[in-house]
């Protein structure tokens, strides 16, 4: 037998080969699709089929929806400088502020006295309210422009600073008025949030003692 014959023979067979699996694939999927549901016969998916909604997650819900603040309360972004004044889920206003500028200042001399001036955070509220406030400027005050610290408290006082009204949260810190109405919106301040005049005549008229204030 000639090697052409030869070759033509194998061609044949695996030909012949390829058929027969062909055929049993076939085979199978007519057997399989025999077993399926006759046309009409399928079942409609029942209700009690469908997952429900977790009744946990209903009840943990409700219960985060009690944590939300009843009345006027304050939220400010530290990083945005933005104040947002709201009732419940209502934003009532919002303002552009200025927050601690995160500047660390050492007291010169070799003293370990130090300061960070970073707007504190946290959940805080309105502890005063305050009409014309002064300024009792602290040790770093001092420092921090080169001066000497003074002995006598007269000397320490500072009126026109904070604007017309401050609200006090604690600590020291206040939301207050600004002179520096070009830099709202930076971070600037020695840690107090300050506020531009129409913004904080509404907020000090609006919130009262004990609204609660969220810092972020």
């Amino acid at each position: 037998m000639t090697i052409k014959r030869l070759l033509m023979a194998a061609a044949a067979l695996a030909y012949l080969g390829f058929l027969a699996v062909l055929g049993a694939s076939y085979f199978i999927g007519l057997k399989q699709a025999s077993t399926w549901p006759a046309a009409g016969s399928a079942q409609a998916i029942s209700d009690k089929d469908v997952p429900k909604v977790d009744k946990n997650v209903q009840q943990l819900e409700k219960r985060m929806s009690a944590f939300q603040p009843k009345g006027l309360y304050i939220v400010i972004d530290t990083a945005e400088n933005r104040l947002t004044l709201k009732n419940g889920d209502q934003v009532v206003r919002t303002a552009v502020v200025s927050c601690g500028s995160g500047v660390v200042l050492e007291e010169p001399g070799g003293k370990k006295r130090s300061w960070v001036f970073d707007t504190p955070r946290g959940e805080f509220s309105v502890k005063s309210k305050i009409t014309n406030p002064y300024w009792v400027k602290p040790d770093w005050a001092f420092i921090e422009e080169g001066e000497m610290i003074p002995k006598a408290m007269e000397d320490r006082i500072e009126a026109g600073t904070l604007g017309d009204y401050a609200l006090g949260f604690g600590q020291g810190f206040f939301i207050h008025g600004t002179l520096y109405t070009r830099l709202l919106g930076r971070n600037v301040t020695h840690g107090c949030v300050r506020v531009g005049d129409e913004d904080l005549k509404y907020l000090f008229k609006a919130v009262p003692i004990g609204a609660k204030i969220y810092i972020y």
